[in-house]
């Protein structure tokens, strides 16, 4: 786990930290929260850290090409940095991402490129990013909700794409915190 984890918070801290301190603080705040997730996932949880590392890398002003954080980093990843499929597409379609490809014309893109994932690896990684918010600090899913609409306001895509989501992540919120239940931390 250590050497996949270590490279991938080495990786984003060389291209988030410097351009996009905000950015940053979430990314680090998601990764902390993904390793205190790793007990649920078991043999997963170097993916899960990692995939939490990387996940904003599409950002990265170094990094951007269509505009889309998540097909973006996970190009990247692929091209650049060496990441396996797997950890790429845990990027590519974290946090309900195929539908706001959708609203950017680029579901079909993001899914002939990437594979989504449905396991308690990604629905954890969705969790730690959709329970921190862009400071850093622990929200509940409905106030990340909430603090995005508010910053992007009623017309976004982002805001459109989230009212369709919602119901995904929402439920991978739920089978994360159903796992956390069961496996006490």
């Amino acid at each position: 786990m250590v050497g996949t984890v270590e490279w991938a918070a080495r990786l984003a801290e060389r291209y988030l930290a410097p351009a996009l301190p905000r950015r940053w603080q979430h990314v680090r705040s998601v990764a902390a929260k993904a390793h205190q997730l790793s007990p649920l996932v078991g043999d997963d949880a170097e993916a899960l850290v990692a995939a939490a590392w990387l996940h904003d890398m599409g950002y990265a002003p170094d990094i951007v090409a269509t505009g889309f954080h998540s097909l973006d980093g996970a190009r990247w990843l692929l091209r650049h940095a060496a990441a396996d499929l797997r950890l790429a597409s845990l990027v590519a379609h974290h946090s309900c991402a195929s539908y706001e490809a959708d609203e950017w014309g680029l579901g079909q893109v993001l899914r002939s490129e990437f594979f989504q994932e449905e396991s308690p690896t990604s629905d954890a990684l969705w969790y730690a990013d959709m329970t921190t918010g862009p400071d850093g600090q622990d929200l509940s899913v409905e106030e990340r909700l909430a603090e995005i609409r508010e910053r992007y306001g009623p017309d976004s895509i982002v805001t459109r794409f989230w009212r369709r989501a919602e119901p995904a992540l929402l439920g991978a919120v739920s089978r994360t915190q159903c796992r956390m239940a069961a496996y006490p931390m």
